[in-house]
């Protein structure tokens, strides 16, 4: 079980983990040894939470499939192991983003100060553009 919140957790059997072979350092090993990490989840049949679920394909972007698969590919480090705690770090620190509500906008007017001075403002600036102007009429 990986637990998001106190209250919620993701059973291990939800993902879906295959170990696949990663491009960067690694020696003569890059091309033998599958270890980087590729994480899925199916966001659509999961156990979260209908808003939880739309939040986080809102934060997922492009690591979202068209089929509302989740997918994190994790290839930083040089082991299997390491990859895997990663790819598992990444996606409870996302899910648990997508728990948070986000907070409303409250909506406010600007002040009768702060209207002012851009009006003054803006005169300063028509009033400086205007004396540049070349005004010989010959």
């Amino acid at each position: 079980m990986i637990e998001i919140t106190p209250t919620f957790s993701i059973d291990e059997n939800e993902l879906q983990l295959s170990f696949v072979r990663a491009s960067g350092p690694g020696g003569q090993n890059v091309n033998k040894v599958a270890t980087a990490v590729q994480l899925r989840y199916d966001v659509a049949n999961s156990s979260l939470p209908e808003e939880v679920q739309i939040r986080l394909k809102h934060l997922a972007g492009k690591k979202l499939t068209d089929e509302g698969v989740l997918v994190i590919e994790a290839k930083k480090y040089r082991t299997q192991e390491q990859n895997r705690e990663d790819a598992l770090n990444r996606f409870a620190e996302l899910v648990r983003r997508s728990f948070e509500k986000p907070r409303q906008r409250t909506i406010t007017k600007p002040t009768k100060t702060s209207k002012e001075k851009r009006l003054r403002e803006k005169k300063v600036r028509g009033e400086l553009k205007r004396m540049r102007q070349n005004k010989s009429f010959e």
